[in-house]
């Protein structure tokens, strides 16, 4: 069960039926709205109280210096942290003189639901004022998907009783105080008033703010307009504005029956390019047309474009209410942090939040995308081209690095290297194959010829480059890549990562053959017939560690031979591992923060026999203590594959409530999103059994005992699929589009109009053996809420 028993269990929403002012920041996570440009947290429209106030835009940030107590060559000189933008939610509001805070007089009702099925948040409020007078309000906001940069809101106040005294005041608020950060090291650092003004105007019901980064020198402008609907002696002064402030001030006497209602529309943009005149102007005219539009015509384009949605990545469970409602609230804030991004990254908590100071990392490849290939394609898309824009920057840094081809930031948000600490940063070269593995996986799924010449080969060859030059032949013909750091964390500076090594090679395989596909375009890259022989020589000898020993794929080389980590001696309160004991001591252990040989079983399962990852997961299951967010839904779906169901269920219940259990005790600084896209690994890829390997869908689907069914849709080839398992067989549906050829559990078979039906699946082969975890490291247990 869920934890807080604030969240109802529900299939369609979220919902909290009491206010808990100790877990406010919580819940402004939870009931965040974004549509990757805008995002906003889920702070009380009043202002306050609040727990970690924040509005922003999608990459844009300000720099902060990053100290270092002895300098290094190529260490990042600068950091980017995401800025908390100018907040255009803020309706204060006073009753009979007293003003409307819920600390305040008496709270007789409260309760806030999101629907993913149209994406409102929808909040009601039943509240006796000190003077006496009670009113009830209800407020409705929305992020658009349709209108980039539009944000609204109505906002309705009605007395109980008789006529009452309000006054409403809609505001513009920049520069907002924030709570001190924490000192965990996945937290944002804390910037103060980072916005200069440039231009404030305000006429009617209108006003626009102009503001500046102190550092970066980006700009951007945000604008509010009215309209408003109320008893007869509705008044309201003209709009006014000041540096960091807009307001609009109505008073009203609403009765019952006779309410007020206003309906607030708010527009962002950003530049780093533009005049103050031009921005000014450009949210003006988004304004314009957002009015023109209005709100009840926002809101159905908001039910369409999410209707659309759900008709291509619903997935359907039954025998878990619970988890019904999580894997919808991750596919929803997955879209939230994508939809609209538009040749921008896809931060790891989106835009729910300021954690990890708003930057992007490779979960954005390994768990996100692999859900917007099928789901949402035109999203991945965008994603990878805004990995394309950043090609020259990752270019320099390559030749920084003394490397040929791209070398990719860990951590970024405009595409410069901000990871300070580079055994865990510049050292994690994965980053170049997750996003070269994102390529491939998105030309497999999708027919987008211009995309493969256009994105796909560039980011294909600069990252073959790379490994080519990173590593080197050693004197028994095997290709190494030595001193990197694969996805494990607990380890660093290792040789021939086999994680890493597999993707790699990989890499250089699908370089390979774009080269071969689109000649002419790859001869404006410089590409010639010997560089592409070298990559083939390369991917053929790949050195890919094995312990005969042991029978096992060490994590990299000599892994295997490490001393454990003490688990017995770690206390349940010594986790996560990061914040109490040195990374020297972790770096010469065998201890995994999260999945990593595990998570090459998944994305290069291609590259081991069925015995392999089931010796393999039995090996790693002890010593990997998930002290990532990213490892369960790995796990899941590896557990699965070897037939340990039940275990593979527990972690899908972990990956599921990550944040809506709050289970790392960070969520106040955003959702984790990779986490919220890897419970739809965990269930198409654990139960559904899916791997996509070179451009054809296999299918394994099993379910654990717990779960009765479930179904799911995927987008492949201009063609839609169903796939629903039940405890009596699998059936295949062609939705849409041409027949195509799938495997189910091995067998080649066609899928066409009329569908394909299976009985039940074989016995997993071989037979799982127990496997444990670390000592206080086991997933919970799940008792299905049904």
């Amino acid at each position: 069960m869920i934890e807080d028993p604030r969240y109802t269990v529900e299939p369609w929403g979220i919902r909290e039926t009491h206010l808990d002012l100790e877990k406010l920041d919580r819940a402004e996570s939870v009931f965040a709205l974004s549509n990757g440009h805008i995002g906003i947290r889920g702070t009380l429209e009043e202002g306050e109280p609040y727990g970690l106030p924040g509005t922003y835009l999608n990459a844009f940030w300000e720099a902060r210096p990053l100290p270092y107590a002895e300098a290094g060559y190529g260490y990042p000189e600068a950091g980017e942290t995401v800025v908390n933008m100018t907040n255009g939610k803020v309706i204060r509001l006073l009753v009979d003189d007293s003003p409307f805070d819920i600390r305040y007089g008496e709270l007789l009702e409260h309760e806030r639901r999101v629907d993913f099925r149209t994406g409102i948040l929808r909040r009601v409020v039943l509240w006796r004022a000190p003077t006496g007078g009670t009113v009830r309000i209800v407020s409705e906001r929305l992020v658009s998907f349709v209108q980039r940069a539009v944000m609204a809101i109505r906002y309705t106040v009605e007395p109980t009783a008789g006529p009452t005294r309000v006054v409403v005041q809609s505001e513009l608020v920049a520069n907002e105080p924030r709570p001190a950060i924490s000192k965990d090291p996945r937290a944002a650092a804390a910037l103060e008033a980072p916005l200069e003004a440039e231009e404030f105007v305000a006429d009617g019901t209108r006003a626009v703010l102009v503001h500046r980064t102190k550092q970066s020198r980006l700009r951007a402008a945000a604008a509010m307009g009215h309209e408003i609907a109320g008893p007869a002696d509705c008044e309201w002064d003209p709009a006014e504005a000041w540096e960091d402030l807009g307001r609009l001030t109505i008073n009203a006497t609403p009765a019952p029956g006779e309410p007020l209602t206003i309906t607030k529309y708010v527009t962002y943009g950003w530049s780093a390019r533009r005049s103050v005149p031009a921005m000014r102007d450009q949210v003006a005219a988004a304004l314009a047309e957002a009015k023109h539009t209005g709100w009840e015509d926002l809101c159905a384009g908001q039910r369409a474009y999410l209707d659309d949605f759900w008709e291509r990545a619903d997935v359907e469970l039954d025998g878990d209410a619970e988890l019904q409602q999580a894997v919808r609230f991750g596919l929803f804030h997955a879209l939230q942090a994508s939809a609209r991004g538009e040749g921008r990254a896809i931060p790891a908590k989106g835009l729910t939040g300021p954690g990890y100071d708003g930057h992007t990392f490779w979960d954005t490849e390994a768990y996100v995308l692999p859900l917007l290939c099928y789901a949402a394609p035109e999203a991945a898309a965008e994603a990878l081209k805004w990995r394309l824009a950043t090609i020259e920057t990752a270019r320099e840094r390559a030749r920084e690095l003394g490397l040929e081809g791209a070398a990719f930031p860990w951590r970024t948000i405009s595409g410069d290297e901000c990871g300070a600490y580079w055994p865990a940063g510049t050292a994690a070269f994965h980053i170049n194959a997750d996003i070269a593995q994102a390529v491939a996986r998105y030309c497999d799924i999708n027919e987008d010829p211009d995309f493969e010449e256009r994105v796909g080969l560039p980011l294909l060859v600069e990252t073959a480059r790379l490994w080519r030059s990173l590593g080197h032949h050693d004197s028994h013909g095997a290709f190494r890549i030595d001193g990197v750091t694969g996805p494990d964390e607990y380890s660093a500076i290792a040789d021939n990562n086999v994680y890493t090594n597999l993707l790699a090679q990989k890499n250089l395989r699908a370089a390979a053959d774009f080269a071969e596909r689109y000649g002419d375009a790859a001869e404006t890259l410089r590409v010639d017939h010997e560089e592409v022989a070298s990559w083939r020589d390369a991917a053929e000898t790949m050195s890919i560690p094995y312990d005969e020993e042991l029978g096992v794929h060490p994590q990299s080389d000599n892994f295997t031979k490490h001393d454990r980590w003490d688990f017995e001696r770690t206390g349940p309160e010594d986790y996560p591992l990061l914040l109490h004991y040195p990374y020297f001591d972790l770096y010469r252990k065998q201890v995994v923060k999260q999945a990593d040989l595990v998570m090459a079983m998944l994305v290069r399962g291609d590259a081991f026999t069925a015995e392999e990852k089931a010796r393999n997961f039995a090996y790693y299951e002890p010593l990997t203590v998930r002290d990532s967010s990213l490892s369960a839904s790995v796990q899941a779906v590896l557990a699965a594959e070897t037939g340990h169901l039940e275990l593979a269920y527990d972690y899908f219940g972990e990956a599921a409530l990550m944040d809506l259990d709050d289970l790392e005790h960070n969520s106040r600084d955003g959702l984790h999103i990779a986490s919220l896209a890897g419970t739809w690994i965990a269930a198409v890829c654990g139960f559904g059994g899916l791997r996509d390997i070179d451009g054809v869908l296999r299918f394994s689907p099993r379910l654990p005992e717990r779960l009765d069914r479930i179904a799911f849709r995927l987008g492949f080839r201009g063609r839609r699929i169903m796939v629903e398992v039940t405890g009596a067989g699998t059936r295949y549906s062609l939705l849409r589009g041409d027949p195509v050829g799938i495997c189910h559990f091995g067998e080649a078979v066609e899928l066409g109009p009329d569908g394909l039906e299976f009985g039940p699946p074989p016995p997993p082969e071989p037979p799982a053996e127990p496997v444990h975890q670390p000592l206080h490291r086991a997933p919970k247990r799940r008792r299905p809420m049904r």
